[in-house]
């Protein structure tokens, strides 16, 4: 018997996790994929937002904003990457201006520190790229990026250390409730798809699309997630400094808009699309889709490095009819708790979402604290970032470190190494690659795939066939030639 079952492994799901780590329980995450980070997580934008955007007294205001105040902590606490780069939302005309004044209205009401409105001039300045035709500009210094993968990789790691235990392929086909208040969910392993029933005293739902799903198998008021799909465009690290802040567009009913904006290692990325789909596994990209990113991206900027794209990809954000967050224990079924409809702002309150939900959690089921929490945790020592000394350091400790597998991001077998060997460690190509970046780079996997196949051979003792991109059904390898 668990005391709580999770299921959902995106950043969600794993901020609950690690949340619900600092007490004593035994808890374990129930993630249908290979790995961590495999849904709405590892699809989005990667921008901390500020706050401004979301509806005072809505879940997501709160959320928002408190999880923004913790994210820069959390980053020390757990070594991934942030900046506090800062966002603009641009305006193009006298509409637009009384836009960004309801906006800054709207933000201060939620608490979002140091929102100051810019004229044209004060934008290109600080952003030379900016469209020439931008009026004003609303600034919130708040606003941030991370790496929305090593962000999520780090909460399951710090979880696992503190005694969550994480089931990949597993996937969860049905939960119901027992006469005696706890719950039954019944489970297949996606890789043999042997059947399990596993017993807990309460639920949290952090399935992204399919939380409604879930939630409706146990409750009479039902939930409707709307899958909307958004494509990007993400650009080679060249394009360093194209942008410095995070450029917005005036927001729409449908989202926040195309935007413009570093990632947190350097790159230039443009997108999302906002399309709402019926397909929760529509993941693919359009060419309507892309060339919709471009033209809208180019309002905003000018003379956009297009030449420089290295890859398009597209994710889904979980819209519930509501409009916004469902975060709490379900009316009429006790002990099963919601972290549904999880859209943007859903990565940057996805912390003070973890700490909310894990209170209300312990509080419930009487749970004392883990007097053994321990809250830190660090990466992996990263070859790219490291200066001369530190190198030879490094290789000195571990030589594996002078063996470059991928090139474009100079990755080392040491730390494709440790992504595997790491809890919760990496499984396939895609697993290595949002963990150390190998296969991120302007070749996209072209030159270290071959090297990254026989690392992960050897180190989880497979056959080369049985290696794969994601998991079930996205093999590599059909046989051998000698």
């Amino acid at each position: 018997m668990y005391d709580v079952l999770i299921i959902g492994a995106g950043v969600t799901g794993c901020s609950i996790a690690r949340e619900l780590s600092r007490y004593r329980l035994k808890a374990a995450v129930l993630e249908r994929s290979s790995d961590v980070c495999e849904g709405t997580s590892k699809a989005n934008s990667g921008i901390v937002h500020a706050g401004f955007d979301a509806k005072p007294g809505s879940l997501k205001a709160r959320f928002n904003v408190a999880g923004s105040e913790m994210m820069a902590d959390l980053s020390k606490e757990l070594d991934f990457p942030y900046e506090n780069n800062g966002s603009l939302v641009l305006a193009f005309s006298k509409e637009d201006r009384k836009t960004l004044e309801a906006l800054k209205a709207q933000g201060e009401e939620n608490g979002v520190k140091g929102l100051a409105i810019l004229d044209g001039g004060e934008v290109r300045r600080r952003e030379p790229n900016v469209q020439e035709t931008a009026a004003a500009a609303l600034y919130a210094p708040t606003g941030s990026i991370v790496d929305p993968f090593l962000l999520t990789v780090a909460m399951a790691e710090n979880a696992a250390v503190n005694g969550v235990e994480f089931c990949r392929n597993c996937e969860v086909r049905d939960v119901k409730r027992a006469e005696d208040g706890t719950y039954r969910l019944r489970t297949v392993n996606t890789e043999d798809m042997t059947e399990q029933t596993l017993e807990t005293r309460a639920v949290v739902n952090a399935a992204g699309v399919y939380a409604d799903v879930f939630h409706n198998m146990v409750s009479a008021r039902k939930l409707h997630i709307t899958a909307r799909k958004g494509e990007y465009l993400l650009m080679d690290r060249k394009t360093k400094g194209f942008v410095k802040s995070t450029i917005f567009q005036c927001p729409s009913a449908m989202g926040k808009g195309v935007l413009v904006t570093p990632t947190a290692h350097g790159n230039l990325m443009i997108g999302p699309t906002a399309v709402d789909v019926d397909d929760k596994e529509a993941v693919n990209t359009t060419q309507g889709g892309l060339e919709t990113v471009l033209q809208k991206a180019g309002v905003s900027a000018m003379n956009l490095p297009v030449g420089e794209v290295i890859t398009s990809f597209a994710g889904l954000r979980a819209h519930e009819d509501g409009g916004d967050f469902v975060v709490g224990e379900c009316e009429d079924a006790a002990n099963f708790f919601d972290a549904a409809g999880i859209e943007s702002p859903g990565l940057s309150s996805a912390p003070a979402i973890g700490r909310s939900l894990a209170g209300e959690i312990a509080e419930k089921l009487g749970l004392p604290e883990n007097e053994n929490f321990n809250p830190v945790r660090k990466g992996i020592p990263c070859l790219s970032a490291a200066g001369l000394a530190e190198r030879e350091a490094l290789i000195r400790e571990d030589p594996a470190y002078a063996n470059i597998i991928c090139r474009c991001e100079m990755v080392s077998e040491a730390e494709i190494v440790q992504a595997i060997r790491r809890p919760v460690g990496a499984r396939t190509l895609d697993g290595i690659k949002r963990r150390v970046r190998a296969g991120m780079g302007r070749c996209q996997a072209g030159f270290c795939t071959p090297g990254q196949v026989e690392i992960l051979s050897r180190e989880l003792g497979k056959d080369p066939g049985g290696i794969t991109k994601c998991g079930t059904g996205s093999g590599l390898l059909t046989g051998t030639t000698k």
